[in-house]
């Protein structure tokens, strides 16, 4: 389905709705009373067979007796007659329908799925597109047609602005618009989805996005069913310069059990989640909160050239906490070259800092220009990407206004970002009403510059890197019995897509073993081999060091004697030549239900279920991914070498993850492989994959 699909929902030229009521506050009288409110310019048509008129307007028996076929029909009749009200829509021409109507998928009862896919199956047979069932409904403010039923648009007279919030949930697609109504910010589009029965969250996300004067998407999300339009909607508001910003629940156990209950969304492993975000340049809020605490930062339509950070306050306290909050961010706290230094202390009082933090202390009160100074001596040099403001107190003396019109004009000359921190009084809304984006406190402040920052840099990632091509999981495979390779069988499918499999035999006799270790020169281990035994350590088969024939035999006696104890198959001994190495890493994969092959890597031996130290990776991804995913966890210090230490391979190791990412792709038959540990030597000196397990699906 195309996006033109869905230009009824937001722009119907006609709408009809059935089952109007009369009571404006009724889920039937809401919407529309909403339209006539919001000033929706074309025709509107109640369908009502009991009452001649409702609210001021002609009402009409059925869609029969329309004088046109409305683009647009909201559906909310309740229980059965829902289902006939979409399948005679449908039948009639209808292009597009919302339903609000509830009690289908979303609950344990298996007859309202049987119901609701009625209904989709109706409205696909006559080309009608269907959001719902079980939505709040969707809004246009730029053009009036508010088909809803939330009641937060009774008492917020919403503005149009260039945000969009899209949501599963009919309350998340109400209650960041009136936060940001709290700050002065209209918003366009609030669309609900509810079931995503036909139409889903991404698909609205999608047209929202479309939007050429969409500058902020916002979208909530329960479940992700369709992953491959979380690619579309990225590719499409990259195109257009729209910022994504979303929220996922379900991030627990406990959460997505929950939205299971609530929408019948499908939950998704979390940390995948965030990696599938991450790859397409969608920042991922934790909380409403995040949601729409930096919507002011995006409008601005700034974006920062780096991360080098300076804050002036007129508060030494605020200012220390300033630096302590943005090296806490990644932010730069520079400091200022001699030349800028010395122009900043011919304009500042003696009693003055001129370092970063530049404290003024109650420089303002004797010169209320000392801001329009400061701040472009900063610029010419050059010398930072970010500045933020500290208004900690504000009252007679202190030319809130001037302030503001300085900052303003200087944002605009430079195109720096700066945001103010303060909230006493009338600081807010003066700068504010001076294009100035301004927070409480100078954390938030911080914090909203680091994500404006950090947003735009995946942004240019995903841009950057081929478009993933995410399928879903064939359902088929999960009543499939797995079957798991033995160790030999799963180093040579690494070796055949070449990978540095450590030199190795298998071995089915004793004197097999022996010669192995003649033929591999000094030390071995001896692993016993059972596709049934992957976790060879837990049963004694795994021992390092053997070095004359006289162990070596009696390793393998010991392993033929443990396997047929845990009643597993034994299909040798694997000799291996030991290879030491400066640390122990992983790389792993496994088949996502719903983004595909989703590749781990990170720190490896016994410990790593305990204590993780991993990255998610989803393919196609460079080299460069990987040592940028390996330098966001703990280990990357050491990698990089300390204490004396020479760095380690961390380009070999990235080669072969690059390597296991296009193996899951080229062969869609694995289900998972594991390799632990990955043994890494000094760079240069590339590294050796000493186990591994790999699961096929089942015929």
């Amino acid at each position: 389905m195309t996006i033109e699909s869905l230009k009824p929902f937001l722009t119907p030229r006609s709408i009809a709705i059935l089952g109007a009521s009369q009571d404006p506050n009724k889920v039937g009288g809401r919407p529309l009373a909403y339209l006539m409110k919001y000033g929706f310019k074309g025709p509107v048509y109640p369908i009502n067979p009991g009452r001649p008129e409702v609210q001021g307007l002609r009402s009409y028996k059925s869609l029969e007796d329309l004088p046109e076929v409305p683009e647009l029909a909201v559906c909310v009749v309740a229980g059965d007659q829902a289902v006939t009200a979409v399948e005679d829509a449908a039948k009639r021409g209808v292009k597009a329908l919302i339903c609000i109507t509830s009690g289908f998928g979303e609950t344990s009862d298996p007859e309202g799925a049987v119901k609701q896919k009625r209904m989709v199956d109706a409205a696909r047979a006559g080309g009608m597109r269907m959001v719902g069932p079980n939505t709040q409904g969707l809004a246009n403010f730029s053009n009036g047609c508010v088909a809803s039923f939330s009641t937060m648009f009774t008492t917020l007279k919403c503005a149009d602005g260039p945000i969009a919030m899209v949501s599963q949930s009919g309350a998340m697609s109400a209650i960041p618009i009136g936060l940001l109504a709290e700050k002065g910010l209209g918003v366009r589009y609030s669309l609900a989805t509810g079931n995503d029965a036909d139409v889903s969250v991404l698909e609205m996300a999608c047209a929202a996005a479309a939007d050429p004067d969409m500058k902020l998407l916002l979208v909530y999300l329960e479940g992700m069913p369709h992953a491959d339009k979380l690619a579309d909607l990225a590719e499409i508001a990259h195109k257009n310069g729209t910022m994504v910003v979303a929220l996922k629940s379900g991030r627990t156990a406990a959460g997505a059990r929950a939205a299971a209950s609530h929408t019948g969304a499908l939950a998704n492993e979390d940390r995948v989640v965030d990696a599938a975000f991450k790859r397409v340049g969608i920042w991922r809020a934790q909380n409403i909160a995040e949601l729409v605490s930096t919507a002011e930062i995006y409008l601005k339509g700034w974006k920062p050239k780096g991360r080098r950070f300076v804050t002036i306050s007129g508060s030494g306290a605020t200012g220390v906490m300033s630096a302590d909050h943005a090296t806490e961010e990644g932010l730069e706290v520079v400091s200022f070259a001699p030349d800028t230094r010395k122009k900043l202390d011919a304009i500042l009082p003696s009693f003055a800092s001129a370092a970063n933090p530049i404290d003024l202390t109650a420089a303002l009160l004797t010169n209320n220009s000392l801001l329009g100074q400061i701040l472009p001596v900063i610029a010419d040099a050059d010398a930072a990407d970010l500045f933020k403001v500290d208004m900690p107190v504000a009252g007679p003396g202190y030319d809130m206004p001037g302030f503001a019109k300085d900052i303003a004009e200087f944002s605009r000359a430079t195109g720096r970002p700066v945001v103010v921190a303060g909230w006493q009084g009338d600081i807010p809304s003066t700068f504010r009403n001076a294009g100035v984006p301004v927070f409480p406190l100078e954390a938030e402040a911080i914090k909203g510059l680091a994500q404006l920052v950090a947003h735009h840099e995946l942004v240019d990632l995903a841009k950057a890197r081929p478009r993933p091509s995410w399928k879903a999981f064939d359902p088929g495979r999960a009543n499939r019995k797995d079957a798991t390779l033995n160790e030999a069988d799963s180093l040579e499918t690494l070796a055949s897509a070449g990978l540095p499999v450590v030199p190795h035999h298998l071995c089915r006799t004793a004197a097999e073993a022996a010669t192995a270790w003649r033929n591999l020169g000094g030390a071995v281990a001896v692993k016993g081999c059972s596709a049934d035994l992957p976790h060879k350590s837990e049963y004694g088969l795994v021992k390092l060091g053997l070095d004359n024939e006289d162990a070596i035999g009696e390793a393998f006696r010991d392993m033929e004697r443990a396997v047929a104890k845990a009643n597993a198959r034994f299909d040798g001994v694997i000799v291996a030549r030991m290879v030491k190495g400066r640390r122990e890493m992983l790389i792993g994969a496994h088949r996502d239900p719903f983004f595909g092959p989703v590749i781990a890597v990170g720190e490896g031996g016994k410990y790593v279920e305990a204590m993780p130290d991993v990255a998610l990776l989803l393919p196609p991804f460079s080299n460069e991914d990987v040592v940028r995913a390996l330098d966001g966890l703990r280990c990357a210090a050491v990698l990089k070498g300390v204490r004396g230490e020479p760095p380690m391979d961390v380009d070999a190791f990235a080669d072969a993850a690059v390597k296991v990412a296009e193996l899951m792709i080229k062969d869609p038959g694995i289900a998972s492989l594991d390799m632990n540990p990955v043994m890494i030597g000094d760079k240069g000196r590339g590294i050796a994959l000493v186990d591994a397990v790999v699961v096929r699906y089942g015929d």
